[in-house]
């Protein structure tokens, strides 16, 4: 007569030989800010296929969307202490460890995509990244994109500055994002992404900026009606991993996390241009107003920004050098 609790006993043994016989030899722990649908995600299974299938399996990439390991900033504190491996953050989180990435959040101040990625790929992207790694404690791996950000809200359209007068807006917690929106005459009011939706329902703030495609993906369009096309910001994104986790790996594989870092970058990078146009039909479907103004009142509006910030961004040389670009 077979002894059921014998082989149940058996079974589980073989199970756990099994799991760390077979079972990679390390897990990265991957967060973002985004849902699931974001190109953050999608740079992040670009990341977990290449570095699975270059290390056989030696490595597992875990992936933790919409915060669920905290807000990026936390995050970061994670990689410092060493208790995450990865994550993907704006300039304006980063901003509280490296004040000079600030200058990436200076209004206006990219023209295009293509002109952020001219500097975001060239000596003053990489002095930058250099400052992350050091104050950070991080290693760099590439530079995302997180969207061209466009101020929204449910109150009235934004057409003019003036219209901005006394709407509370979301903004990340960047002191350059402050002084832009409460320059525009609103009520800047930083608070993490997570909160928005809910603050929004709740009357504590009255709209937000962002991209499209956040506004689709958090279904912001559920709780706002007027988008306007300020075009404020072009959003750089860090791809960076805890340089405490990084330097536990061996030779090889840290060899292969730059490789799947390079591709992880350019795979969001082309994603998202599908994705914001996708987002903008999808948004226009739902019955979101889209309103195109004229920037100039706006970026004279914002002009004391930059004289403010100047110095902890570099100074008004590193503004001057980012603008000849």
């Amino acid at each position: 007569m077979f002894n059921l609790n014998r082989i149940f006993v058996v079974f589980i043994s073989l199970m756990w030989l099994s799991g760390s016989v077979y079972g990679a030899d390390f897990v990265l722990k991957a967060g973002h800010n985004g849902s699931a649908g974001h190109p953050f995600d999608d740079g992040y299974q670009m990341f977990k296929q290449v570095i699975e299938a270059e290390t056989n399996g030696r490595v597992e990439v875990q992936i933790f969307p919409a915060e669920q390991l905290g807000s990026e900033e936390q995050v970061n504190e994670m990689l410092q202490a060493g208790t995450s491996a990865i994550n993907i953050t704006g300039s304006a989180a980063l901003s509280n460890w490296v004040p000079e990435a600030e200058l990436f959040n200076l209004p206006f101040i990219f023209r295009d995509s293509d002109h952020m990625y001219r500097v975001l790929d060239g000596p003053i992207g990489e002095r930058i990244a250099n400052s992350i790694e050091n104050k950070l404690g991080v290693v760099f791996l590439g530079w995302m994109y997180s969207g061209n950000r466009n101020a929204w809200n449910n109150k009235r359209p934004i057409k003019k500055p003036s219209d901005m007068n006394g709407l509370k807006i979301r903004v990340m917690g960047s002191a350059v994002l402050v002084d832009t929106f409460n320059a525009l005459g609103a009520q800047a009011t930083p608070m993490s992404f997570g909160e928005v939706y809910t603050s929004i329902q709740q009357g504590v703030i009255d709209g937000a900026e962002t991209d499209h495609i956040d506004l689709q993906v958090e279904k912001f369009y559920e709780v706002t009606k007027y988008v306007s096309l300020t075009g404020h910001m072009f959003l750089p994104a860090a791809l960076i991993m805890s340089r405490k986790v990084f330097d536990k790996l061996p030779a090889d594989i840290q060899t292969v996390v730059f490789k799947a870092g390079h591709a992880a970058t350019n795979y969001e990078r082309m994603v998202i241009v599908g994705k914001t146009l996708e987002a903008l039909e999808f948004l226009k479907k739902k019955g979101i107003k889209f309103y195109e103004l004229d920037k100039k009142p706006f970026q004279d509006a914002v002009k004391s920004v930059y004289t403010k910030n100047a110095k902890r961004v570099g100074g008004m040389a590193a503004i001057r050098q980012v603008s000849s670009q």
